[in-house]
């Protein structure tokens, strides 16, 4: 299976913002939202006295969305991509307060967690991620670094490569910056409070416990289909009639022999 992988060229952005509108056209993201950006930082090595880093979701190796996610709808996948399960997130915002890059937003039309995810829709199709795509610089490469014949893995055996982390938060990131970059310590430190971090075991000990409750329910239904509660085995059915028929004539008898008893004490009162 590929692992995919961006490394960034930053000397190479010129702040066009073609990978943010593309990214924005292909994904379908709402007016006022973006997966990735370009930020500016005052720079006097650079001729204009500006450095931009263009960035997005950095694919964390060791991704805090994933730990803040108390449905599981987020996970790092096998080809390096962190993705979101649309149909299981319920729009808690755990994920988008965990992550230390805000690489993440609630989208406003669906009220889901929305992210970079490398244009996964278009890339069985054999098209690159928007902002690879359209960067009119190519400051951006994308491939498979397990491929030693793709372009990712070329740069990576020969160049010094640079991730933008936080000190107090590591994340081990995948998205990675060719040679140096401007501002590396950005990202601000976040913790993942401890009720949202045990909403994900206290949730899937729930669902154990249905199970469990749904199987003995089942275990019932099927009894009473085999083994009605109003119904004895035959056998028994026929022992217990004659029980009762005993019991009844023992109960019979006695009551007649009460009467008896008691109208020959009544006549011997009246004779007296």
């Amino acid at each position: 299976m590929p692992r995919y992988r961006m490394l960034i060229d930053a000397d190479k952005c010129m702040n066009c913002k073609a990978c943010v509108l593309g990214c924005q056209q292909r994904n379908e993201v709402p007016y006022g939202f973006s997966r990735n950006w370009i930020r500016k930082d005052v720079s006097l090595e650079h001729k204009y006295g500006w450095a931009f880093q263009p960035g997005g979701c950095m694919q964390c190796a060791s991704p805090l969305c994933v730990e803040a996610c108390p449905t599981k709808a987020t996970w790092k996948d096998q080809d390096g991509v962190v993705v979101v399960d649309f149909k299981r997130c319920i729009g808690c915002g755990g994920c988008i307060e965990a992550c230390p890059y805000d690489a993440r937003h609630r989208d406003p039309v669906h009220g889901i967690a929305d992210k970079c995810d490398y244009c996964a829709s278009t890339r069985p199709l054999g098209l690159e991620p928007a902002c690879v795509q359209l960067c009119p610089t190519r400051a951006r490469i994308f491939g498979d670094d397990t491929d030693p014949a793709s372009e990712v893995s070329k740069v990576l055996a020969t160049h010094k490569i640079v991730t933008v982390e936080s000190v107090k938060t590591p994340t081990a990131p995948t998205l990675a910056y060719i040679d140096k970059t401007v501002n590396t310590a950005w990202p601000r430190p976040v913790t993942v409070p401890t009720p949202l971090a045990l909403m994900g075991p206290v949730a899937t000990g729930i669902r154990w416990i249905g199970g469990f409750a749904l199987l003995g329910i089942l275990g019932v239904f099927v009894k009473q289909l085999l083994l009605p509660s109003d119904e004895e085995p035959h056998g028994d059915a026929k022992q217990k009639a004659a029980e009762n028929s005993t019991a009844q004539k023992a109960s019979g008898k006695s009551a007649a022999q009460g009467a008896q008893a008691e109208k020959k004490t009544t006549g011997q009162g009246g004779a007296a």
